[in-house]
């Protein structure tokens, strides 16, 4: 059986949170915020959500 990685929560910091709404405001590709913050796309999009901004390009 092999080892899974175990999921580590990370609490968003204020500049995480700057930074997110700076990478919504350039319409920066979730993929690419997702790997900057090392973080998955559902947590960005969660917290876009939360936060009441939009992430990538909104349709």
């Amino acid at each position: 059986m092999a080892n899974k990685a175990k999921n580590v929560r990370r609490e968003w910091t204020k500049e995480d949170i700057k930074e997110l709404k700076a990478h919504s405001k350039a319409r920066t590709p979730v993929v690419k915020i997702a790997k900057m913050t090392k973080r998955t796309e559902g947590a960005l999009r969660q917290k876009a959500i939360v936060l009441g901004i939009g992430l990538g390009h909104q349709r």
